[in-house]
């Protein structure tokens, strides 16, 4: 049965093209690798302004650290169930079909494994946790800034660990922008692994 954004068994004709996992040592290690670096550039370009300023008045201002340790980890295990949620309403929307979600070694993921969804529907649920966590991160990052140096840290830090976190999402979003530029291109995505099948 053909749909708008996905089918529920892979047509004749179809061949798998590529396949990824997650879970690969190989995989797991070069991204999580990227992530780390993508994490300390951020926090490297959150520390040059600060260089310049006047932080006397502003650091010691009796932010209780505890507080701001609690808030951090709060954050931090909030974003990354968001950012899998986020996946997974994309795809709801998109399918209405069942979803799976879950946490390996190398990364927290969200799947539809039961079924092929098209390009399109892969690119936006691919994009939707980038955009949206990026256009909240970035603007409360900035702003805190001139409000409390410390939250701006550990806002800084999210935004590290965002971005660094979707350098797999990334990854994807690139072999479908520049690899399987087909629109008929269906990927089944069980969470942790893509299956890239095109027509032969």
């Amino acid at each position: 049965m053909k749909t708008q954004n996905f089918e529920k068994q892979l047509p004749d004709g179809y061949k798998t093209a590529l396949y990824i996992n997650a879970k690969s040592p190989k995989f797991g290690i070069i991204f999580n690798l990227i992530a780390l670096a993508v994490l300390v550039v951020v926090m490297v370009v959150a520390v040059i302004p600060v260089l310049n300023k006047d932080v006397s008045v502003t650091v010691v201002d009796e932010t209780p650290l505890l507080l701001v340790w609690v808030v951090f980890m709060a954050a931090m295990v909030a974003y990354i169930v968001l950012h899998e949620l986020v996946h997974g309403i994309a795809y709801k929307a998109l399918t209405g079909q069942k979803l799976t979600f879950g946490m390996s070694w190398s990364c927290a993921f969200c799947g539809v494994p039961d079924i092929y969804v098209y390009r399109r529907t892969a690119l936006i649920s691919l994009v939707s946790p980038l955009a949206v966590f990026t256009l909240i991160l970035l603007p409360l990052t900035v702003w805190l800034y001139s409000v409390n140096l410390i939250y701006y840290f550990v806002s800084a830090f999210l935004l590290g660990l965002h971005l660094g976190g979707c350098s797999g999402d990334i990854y994807v979003l690139l072999l479908l922008l520049f690899r399987f530029r087909d629109k008929e291109t269906l990927i089944k995505d069980t969470g942790p692994e893509q299956f890239f099948c095109t027509r032969e």
